[in-house]
């Protein structure tokens, strides 16, 4: 990935939800002025969501996800319909498309008051409006347009354009240094990463360092201390990955500022007051405790990888207690979390921050302790206090 492109979770996610044959695929298609999802007249053409990640002006980076048909039928098109939902936990905007022939079923009425619930701003087109009457637009609210012949998508666009969520504004880290500052980074060469490249939460630091106008300067755990040593000026702050972080935390200073790039990211996606809120739970487990360990991307998992190994093997070591572990990654992530004490999610660099926040929802609304990768692995390791010097208020929660 570049450093100049817009990560898919950085960007708007725009959902387009309705019945079979409402036209959803050729309104997607009329909207992006590309053939992104296969239209037919058959029920039941778009049989998975379909995610495109575009410049779509006037927006800028978004990304489109075209849906099952909501009323699709039997045990597959259940299974269809579940997918589809589970778009709904990380849309930024949905737009519902009802056929203007048809009008609003009592499954669009459903979705409407999910978008309501899930406080989702919506729009409601009524596609194929060039065969209806003019005297038959009845919903005053909503819009009317045809994908065949282009009539308001054009409107339809600039409607969604204005449903844009305001940009919070958050930063990674630029917020938390200052122009000139040299900030060392340790990245471990991470074996599950793609062969050339750096993870996404280290490159999007860099970025964000690099637009504060200060300096980073990245080395591999083994040469942070010659680093160190040979540097004229002490860095402002040292970041590392978490799966080195307590090699780094003995060997950087302590007159130095020390975080890791997962408790960044947990800010940066609204995690991080639950995070460390949640983090002391793991005292309390018990033997026979169940704890959900989430990911929310699907990668080849290595012998030694950090959620299905190192953090198992790190809580059994710091608890002493014989826990049930149980994984997921992507998108399944349960609704149900009652058989769960503790849920530890990954950074979240693959989710967006609605995503985030709806999953850190689902914890706290069934009083489930949740915390984060790099929170975890600093509390279990007596460093979570220092790591979180840069944020006073979290910094004092902490005892040790």
């Amino acid at each position: 990935m570049s450093l100049n492109s817009t990560p898919s979770a950085d960007r708007v996610h725009i959902g387009f939800f309705g019945m079979r044959n409402a036209g959803k695929s050729s309104v997607v298609n009329a909207v992006t002025g590309q053939s992104l999802s296969i239209v037919s007249e058959q029920k039941g053409t778009t049989t998975d969501p379909v995610y495109k990640a575009m410049e779509l002006l006037p927006l800028g980076p978004v990304m489109i996800i075209d849906t099952p048909g909501m009323d699709d039928s039997g045990e597959l098109g259940e299974m269809r319909i579940k997918k589809a939902k589970q778009v709904l936990n990380k849309t930024d905007i949905a737009v519902l498309v009802v056929d203007a022939q048809i009008g609003l079923s009592t499954v669009d009425k459903e979705l409407i008051s999910i978008f309501k619930e899930k406080n989702i701003p919506y729009i409601t087109v009524y596609n194929k409006s060039d065969l209806v009457q003019n005297h038959d637009k009845q919903d005053t609210t909503a819009m009317y347009a045809s994908a065949a012949s282009g009539d308001g998508i054009h409107a339809l666009k600039e409607a969604i354009a204005r449903l844009t969520p305001a940009s919070s504004n958050s930063k990674i880290v630029s917020d938390l240094i200052h122009p000139s500052d040299f900030i060392l980074l340790v990245v471990p060469i991470d074996s599950a990463a793609p062969k050339g490249r750096l993870i996404l939460p280290q490159q999007q630091t860099i970025r964000d360092i690099l637009e504060a106008n200060a300096t980073a300067i990245v080395v591999k755990e083994n040469e942070l201390k010659n680093t160190l040593e040979r540097l004229g000026e002490k860095p402002y702050m040292v970041i590392t990955d978490s799966q080195v972080f307590k090699t780094v935390a003995a060997i950087t200073p302590d007159d130095i500022l020390l975080t890791s790039f997962s408790i960044l990211m947990a800010r940066y996606k609204g995690l991080l007051d639950t995070a460390v809120d949640g983090v002391t739970a793991i005292d309390r487990l018990k033997d026979g405790d169940t704890v959900l360990i989430a990911e929310g991307c699907t990668h080849h998992r290595q012998c030694n990888d950090i959620g299905s190994v190192k953090i198992p093997m790190l809580l059994k070591k710091y608890t002493g207690k014989e826990l049930n572990i149980k994984l997921t990654s992507g998108v399944e992530f349960p609704d149900d979390l009652a058989q769960y004490s503790l849920v530890i999610h990954c950074g979240g660099c693959m989710l967006n921050e609605r995503e985030v926040k709806y999953r850190m929802k689902c914890a706290v609304d069934q009083n489930v302790p949740i915390t984060n990768y790099g929170t975890a692995i600093a509390y279990m390791n007596g460093i979570l206090k220092r790591s979180l010097e840069i944020f006073p208020p979290l910094h004092d929660k902490i005892k040790t």
